[in-house]
């Protein structure tokens, strides 16, 4: 029986009703792992880049032209990832790009120029990619049967996987080459793989609303779904922009522009990242507690305040603060906004919204720098303001967006309710 079924038809001391707990609880922490994986892996990466290019003689703008390779191959497998993973199931699909992102981790060391490096970041691109639109997706489903909002927390951990593949990245740089350093993460993204594939492949969920036995509904988005989906992803695009420019801008603006230590703006994108996961973490009891739509308005007008206060204070301590505002505010926005999407289209949709979402997080720091050759730079990061007082306006004019499954809050149930009520439903899951 598909596991959405077994839910319906579970009820607190209900046969099944422990299993089924258990069962969605070891899933929920595979695919935790997964997202704490991609961030792992990803910011291992980054932080070799320049050893990569000493290694390779690329001047910066090989470099850089090397570098699309990773985009490019994001892009476009993103774009195709949604019907494999209605064809195969996300779970499938989330541990074979996991395979292939890890023993992609291998291949930078192995080049000597920067085409080869384009070449085979095209490769590390696409299992980049794939795996972030396949996690979404298994995320999606999973929200939908535990009937919790849970996103927020899957996002946490992709947070605090990067911080730990850049904190590990960081200490080993000195002491170990490019070529065993990368190796060791390609092992390491295996082994965890191995352990946490078999829990997450248990259960093949379906597409929120799917009733037992009907097909899965069409690849192609079509009419309002097609437009609601869009508004998310514009929404996480918008999100995306804000996150790319902190990374690439931040230090600039407060070294250059106010005089701060190198030290001090170095942890300018830092305190950004840690409010960013704090938010994360307590992403899923904000959503319990102001309902999807609340929790997105609010974040945008956060996000936006801190920005302003960010770009335009006169000094570091208060840009410092309007930046950690800044990450409070952008931290939900994302997750939530495609799991809207994957709610409305399944897979599709998270391929749309993700694929809008990085396009934002590509955009973000380039347009920041021809803006800072037109204006200036704290004129050019206020964009990221208004990005993220429109992410809000959207999600407004979106509220009445739903589908079924889409995960229950307290201001926005489900529209099918599982035999029993919410509260008994949430009972029969665990509510953890």
């Amino acid at each position: 029986m598909p596991l959405l079924n077994k839910l319906r038809t579970a009820v607190p001391g209900g046969p099944g009703g422990n299993t089924a707990s258990s069962s969605l609880s070891r899933v929920r922490t595979a695919l935790t792992v997964f997202f704490a994986l991609d961030g792992f892996l990803f910011a291992g990466w980054v932080v070799r880049i320049p050893a990569i290019k000493q290694q390779t003689g690329a001047s910066a703008s090989d470099l850089g032209l090397a570098l699309l390779g990773v985009s490019a191959g994001a892009v476009v497998t993103m774009t195709l990832t949604g019907r494999l993973c209605r064809r195969y199931g996300s779970p499938a699909v989330t541990v074979v790009s996991a395979v292939l992102l890890s023993l992609s981790m291998a291949l930078p060391p192995l080049t000597h120029s920067a085409l080869a490096l384009g070449l085979v970041l095209l490769v590390f691109g696409a299992a980049y990619g794939g795996i972030n639109v396949a996690m979404n997706s298994a995320a999606v489903d999973l929200v939908a049967a535990l009937r919790r909002p849970v996103m927020p927390g899957f996002h946490a951990a992709f947070s605090l996987g990067g911080m730990l593949g850049a904190g590990l990245g960081g200490l080993v740089a000195g002491g170990l080459s490019p070529t065993v350093h990368l190796m060791a993460l390609t092992a390491v993204g295996l082994g965890v793989t191995a352990l946490a594939g078999p829990a997450l492949l248990a259960h093949r969920t379906r597409a929120p609303g799917t009733p037992s036995g009907a097909a899965p509904a069409p690849a192609r988005l079509t009419g309002r779904t097609r437009r609601l989906v869009l508004l998310f992803g514009v929404i996480a695009l918008c999100t995306a922009y804000g996150e790319g420019a902190m990374a690439d801008w931040s230090a600039l603006h407060l070294e250059q522009d106010l005089h701060a230590h190198p030290g001090v703006a170095a942890a300018g994108y830092s305190l950004f990242a840690l409010a960013m996961t704090a938010g994360r973490l307590s992403g899923t009891l904000l959503l319990e507690r102001l309902g999807q739509t609340r929790t997105l308005v609010l974040g945008g007008a956060t996000a936006a305040a801190g920005m302003l206060l960010g770009a335009l204070a006169p000094t570091v301590w208060a840009a410092l603060a309007g930046f950690a505002v800044a990450g409070l505010g952008l931290a939900n926005i994302f997750p939530v906004a495609v799991g809207r999407a994957g709610a409305l289209a399944g897979p599709a949709g998270v391929a749309a919204a993700s694929t809008l979402g990085y396009g934002g997080m590509l955009l973000g720091p380039p347009a920041i720098g021809f803006l800072a050759d037109w204006f200036s730079l704290p004129a050019a990061l206020t964009t990221v303001a208004l990005l993220s007082g429109g992410a809000a306006v959207i999600a407004y004019a979106a509220r009445h967006a739903s589908a079924p499954g889409a995960e229950v809050t307290r201001h926005e149930p489900v529209p099918e309710p599982v035999a029993g009520g919410t509260e008994q439903a949430r009972a029969a899951v665990g509510q953890g």
